[in-house]
């Protein structure tokens, strides 16, 4: 379904629950465009404006009051749509940058980072909005409201907000002319320690992304 016809309906362009749709059906577009790969230079700091914007939403759904589902079980939706390509794609764009370290949660003390990636994120973001957009275009919106918010505390939150970190690291050491150390074969499926994933932005990164942001040479 297109942007044209997602509230076809006539609802008020003021309502909260057509706000959130509108920025989640945008994040949706815009990041199923990125991981096309027509401007790869782009990329990251495109990235960067809708995981921020995405997280506006979120903001918003957080601060709202419990949403309570119209329907005690929620209906069947069938299959999840697969989202193996988009997450392939983005992975293959962003390589080397693509693993980051996370700290999982801020309130657990001595938690070690543990390492992520890019593009898993994304992906895991976008399964949980389409769950929700299903519904809202079915025309549940009270349960696309839901959800959202619900997957908003349970996943899609904190996995975003890990992401846009990442993204803003990665944007903050090419502007700020200030590369880690290169990366040294990093990956999600090695038992790294704290030292090594702190090395998960570096010189790699700076080279990759400072020329097609305009930026100086990175020495």
């Amino acid at each position: 379904m297109s942007d044209a016809t997602l509230h076809a309906t006539g609802q008020d362009p003021d309502d909260f629950a057509v706000q959130i749709a509108d920025q989640v059906e945008s994040f949706l577009v815009a990041v199923t465009e990125v991981a096309k790969g027509d401007e790869p230079d782009s990329a990251v700091p495109f990235l960067l404006l809708e995981v921020s914007q995405l997280l506006l939403a979120g903001g918003r759904l957080g601060a709202h009051e419990d949403i309570v589902p119209d329907e005690r079980y929620e209906p069947d939706l069938g299959p999840e749509p697969d989202v193996d390509d988009i997450r392939e794609r983005l992975a293959l764009m962003l390589d080397p940058v693509d693993v980051y370290s996370e700290v999982f949660d801020p309130y657990e003390p001595r938690k070690p980072p543990v390492p992520a990636r890019i593009s898993d994120d994304l992906a895991d973001v976008i399964t949980d909005l389409r769950h929700g957009m299903a519904h809202y275009r079915a025309g549940r919106t009270t349960e696309a409201l839901w959800w959202w918010q619900f997957s908003y505390f349970s996943n899609w939150g904190s996995t975003a907000s890990a992401t846009l970190r990442a993204l803003q690291s990665l944007v903050a050491h090419v502007r700020l002319n200030q590369p880690l150390e290169e990366l040294d074969g990093l990956d999600t499926d090695q038992d790294l320690s704290e030292e090594a994933l702190a090395e998960a932005a570096g010189k790699v990164m700076a080279e990759e992304i400072a020329g097609p942001l305009g930026l100086r040479e990175v020495k």
